[in-house]
């Protein structure tokens, strides 16, 4: 009989799918586009905040009156508050990222649990605005981790293509790959810090934002924050 073996293959691919592609929906639906049809791309950032590179990033949004959507590792919104309260007061999306920043695809209900409240606690302490988005660091997920997020009031997030901005291959080659994967209603991902080195260098990330932003806007697109998700 081959029939046993196929389905053990279709099972173990669909678990694959949903544990490793971030907008799967196989363990939950994942917010992967903005909009209805209309000319806007959400530009986030993940693993922040970063005392050299937030504040590069937040100047340039704010000069160009542009919007973004950060999702903040715990653990560093405790250790820059500060970083945080200014991404809040400034309009722009708080979203939460976990505390640790582990891969969760393998982490029981507890943990995970327990990480998304921790870094909900965190963002909530350093500025007071309660998160409404959660992203699984490198999209990886459970068959659990988009149930507790939504039972804290947290809806998952995927994204488009990636850029790989954290291989750090120069301002240039990240801005140009970013335009390149933006249309209409894409979830673009940057990071503007690194979720394993509190004081990771993502300043290249930081110093192309203003070339992404005037280039976008050239081919006809305008941002906004995830709250345009359907």
């Amino acid at each position: 009989m081959i029939v046993a073996p196929a389905l053990g293959a279709l099972f173990a691919g669909a678990l694959a799918h949903g544990a490793f592609y971030p907008n799967s929906p196989i363990f939950g639906r994942v917010i992967s586009k903005i909009g209805d049809d209309e000319a806007v791309v959400a530009l986030t950032f993940d693993d922040g905040p970063n005392p050299e590179a937030t504040p590069v990033i937040l100047d340039a949004l704010a000069s160009r009156g542009a919007k973004a959507s950060f999702f903040i590792l715990g653990r560093h919104a405790q250790r820059w508050p500060d970083l945080v309260r200014r991404i809040s007061d400034e309009g722009h999306a708080v979203c939460n990222h976990g505390f640790y920043h582990r891969k969760l695809h393998f982490k029981s209900p507890g943990y995970v649990r327990t990480d998304l409240q921790l870094g909900t606690e965190a963002i909530v302490g350093a500025c007071g605005a309660r998160p409404a988005f959660f992203r699984a660091p490198h999209g990886f997920r459970s068959p659990w981790v988009t149930a507790i997020a939504r039972s804290l009031g947290q809806r998952t997030v995927g994204w488009g293509r990636g850029v790989w901005d954290t291989a750090l291959p120069g301002v240039e080659v990240i801005a140009e790959r970013t335009v390149r994967v933006a249309k209409p209603g894409s979830i673009l991902l940057l990071h503007d810090g690194d979720g394993y080195d509190p004081l990771g260098d993502r300043t290249q990330t930081a110093r192309a934002v203003p070339l992404i932003i005037d280039r976008i806007r050239d081919a006809g697109l305008e941002f906004a924050t995830l709250e345009m998700a359907a």
